[in-house]
């Protein structure tokens, strides 16, 4: 039986997200500003051309797909990784530790927006606040660290933009937030879940140490049209 996550980008647009969902019956994504993914009901050719006909020539896209595969000649792969993905079985409690969290709006984009570019969790725009549910430690005026929510293939929910200011490392600030995000989901009767690059050992380890385990690898792909 194909597992809800095998496809995460596709269930999470017709189930959890598809109040944010954008394309016809076989092929969705996120609005430009909100996410550059893209789900498929089936990863075929002839539907990588209907989102060839449906995108911009500009738009880059990500693609999740739970094995390797060939992508249309049609689109130019800027870049492939390796990612674990982890589920949640063991909960553990979150422990304040220095500054309390706070929730984070539309005035706080700039400074979320600096904080990605800088520390580069993946993919962050102006509007992914509308996934909802960010929270992030300050330090005076300074935003120094984050997670939130991502994409919702009910019943799971994933935790998504953890980053933490080069120099603020070390402070626990990252599994603090990580832990509230996964008691939010757990309280919501979700199951909390992540992907990470799978030669980020530093975060592996941390997602270990909080009850995660890794179920799979799943290959991402970041593609545009190619202009040949």
């Amino acid at each position: 039986m194909v597992h809800v996550l095998d496809n995460p980008v596709w269930n999470a647009l017709i189930s959890g997200n598809s109040a944010l969902a954008q394309g016809p019956a076989s092929v969705k994504y996120f609005a430009e500003d909100v996410s550059p993914f893209v789900g498929f009901d089936a990863f075929t050719p002839e539907a990588f051309g209907l989102l060839h006909a449906l995108v911009p020539a500009e738009r880059v896209l990500g693609v999740v797909s739970p094995v390797p595969m060939a992508i249309p000649t049609q689109w130019q792969v800027m870049q492939y990784l390796q990612v674990g993905q982890m589920v949640q079985e063991q909960p553990a409690a979150a422990v304040l530790l220095g500054p309390p969290p706070v929730q984070l709006g539309p005035a706080h984009v700039p400074a979320m927006l600096a904080l990605t570019k800088q520390t580069r969790p993946g993919p962050f725009l102006p509007n992914t606040l509308a996934f909802g549910h960010y929270e992030g430690i300050f330090e005076g005026p300074e935003l120094v660290a984050m997670a939130g929510q991502r994409m919702h293939p009910e019943p799971y929910a994933e935790i998504s933009a953890v980053c933490t200011h080069p120099g603020h490392l070390g402070r626990g600030y990252a599994g603090q937030l990580i832990l509230r995000q996964a008691q939010r989901i757990v309280a919501a009767a979700g199951i909390p879940f992540l992907h990470v690059k799978s030669d980020n050992v530093r975060a592996i380890k941390l997602y270990h140490h909080l009850g995660f385990v890794t179920r799979r690898e799943m290959s991402f792909y970041i593609i545009r049209k190619n202009p040949a």
